[in-house]
């Protein structure tokens, strides 16, 4: 079995071939700790989750590092505004984002380095450059000399002119070129800071993922992740130090990006009053529906993130986890799931949309089959969403516990059926009506059979 990816380095889709036969080093850029994320933050973390689940089933040993950016401008704001220490914020939001990514079904890690861990491999990184005349001090910052670099601009397709022009460059009279970027800044006596060959100071953003992957994977890795937006500033210029760094050598084979987060149409953003974090999310959904509308998708092309879609995502997951319900006697056997369609669109470039058809295809033919094939299929269907963070919850678990605290509890809702039962059988339907529309208005639908009466959260 063959797994290919689309290399935003090369601009197209290539087979993937690791550095080491047995074993593959896979790195994504983390949250800034600053705040709770959002569901944009939430799509590369999924995304590339998936792909960790689908490496581990290639390859004996796979090393998955991401990262946690806990020292920046951004933390630092948010201490002085509430009145906290930074190490306080981060510590916070750090666990928060933990939080978050287990209700969303992500697995850990193999690694999830912390910047202010590895201060001093950022320093030994930058005086390698300083040394080797691709970065300059200035005025207690040191700056990485873009021109130094033949083919800077390669991975974002950019001149150094086009780079310049509406870039998120910093104009500053320090620096010999307006394109060069900071590698080390100076800090107040009320800022963090760490001693350094030129000063007290701390790391720039870019300086930290260069060398964390350096510290953690070595001096080249297989696969390098994250959003499309990083890919200029942050990944071009981690390109710069880490080649610049090591003798011209390229340190990432491939390197995939996903795509934007829309929300409604529009581009997500404060200004806009369209911003959206995870965790407010999560109390209203739950975490499973998030995940399979981020997935919905193909990785690389915009997602529009709407009501609609989540809306679509509970549904499809309802039916699904319906199938699924109605073979809790039949029991799970083996499967390869190598030859499963649902695999094979995840080895094309994570097609995770095509890999949900065949999900879905599944649960048909399990509709339709004998007892002698029920084992096998519900086998498939179960192994193949467990590739995609998918089909985690026991059925009943999943039709009777709700998102939020707001749900009402399960304990409630039988006792409200079993006086509609009595109710029925005192031929007081007017009050059985009634409770049916509260549990409907309350988000739970109700179905009778000859067995009785069946309860789901809609």
């Amino acid at each position: 079995m063959t797994l290919h990816l689309y290399n935003t380095h090369t601009r197209k889709k290539e087979r993937f071939t690791p550095l080491k036969p047995d074993a593959v080093s896979l790195y994504v850029c983390g949250p800034t700790v600053y705040n709770f994320i959002h569901i944009g933050n939430a799509r590369p973390a999924v995304v590339f989750d998936t792909l960790f689940r689908l490496l581990q089933t290639l390859y004996p040993r796979v090393a998955y590092a991401r990262n946690i950016t806990d020292i920046d401008d951004k933390i630092m704001k948010a201490a002085t505004d509430n009145g906290e220490s930074i190490s306080d914020v981060a510590d916070r939001f750090t666990r928060a984002y933990e939080e978050d990514m287990v209700s969303l079904n992500t697995l850990p890690p193999t690694l999830a380095p912390k910047a202010t861990d590895n201060v001093q491999a950022m320093i030994d990184m930058i005086a390698l450059l300083v040394e080797r005349n691709h970065a300059y001090e200035a005025e207690g910052h040191v700056l990485f000399s873009v021109q130094s670099m033949a083919d800077y601009g390669r991975l974002s397709n950019r001149s150094l002119e086009d780079m310049l022009d509406g870039a998120r460059v910093e104009v500053a009279p320090y620096k010999k070129y307006a394109g060069d970027f900071v590698l080390w800044k100076p800090s107040s006596a009320a800022e963090p800071g760490w001693d350094s060959p030129w000063g007290r100071g701390r790391p720039g953003w870019h300086s930290e993922c260069s060398a964390m992957i350096k510290a953690h994977l070595g001096d080249k890795i297989d696969i390098h992740g994250g959003g499309r937006d990083l890919i200029f500033p942050h990944h071009e210029n981690e390109r710069a130090q880490s080649c610049c760094s090591q003798d011209g050598e390229e340190f990432v084979q491939y390197w995939m990006h996903n795509g934007y987060l829309n929300i409604d149409g529009e581009k997500m953003s404060k200004s806009l009053g369209n911003f959206r974090t995870v965790r407010d999310l999560l109390g209203l959904y739950k975490g499973e529906v998030l995940r399979f509308a981020l997935l919905s998708a193909q990785y690389r092309s915009e997602l529009d993130f709407s009501k609609e879609l989540l809306t679509q995502a509970k549904a499809s997951l309802d039916s699904l986890y319906t199938a699924l319900r109605e073979l809790s006697d039949v029991a799970v056997v083996e499967c390869d799931i190598r030859e499963q369609p649902a695999y094979k669109a995840l080895l094309d470039d994570v097609n995770t949309p095509i890999a949900i058809a065949e999900l879905h295809q599944l649960a048909k033919q399990l509709n339709k089959a004998g007892a002698p094939e029920k084992s096998a299929l519900k086998s498939a269907l179960l192994r193949c969403g467990e590739l995609m963070g998918l089909l985690q919850e026991e059925p009943e678990s999943w039709f009777k516990t709700g998102a939020g605290d707001d749900a009402m509890p399960a304990a409630e809702i039988e006792a409200l059926i079993a006086e509609r039962v009595q109710a029925k059988l005192d031929k007081n339907y007017s009050r059985a009506d009634e409770i049916r529309e509260a549990l409907k208005t309350a988000g739970v639908a109700l179905e009778d059979s000859r067995e009785g009466t069946s309860w789901r959260r809609e």
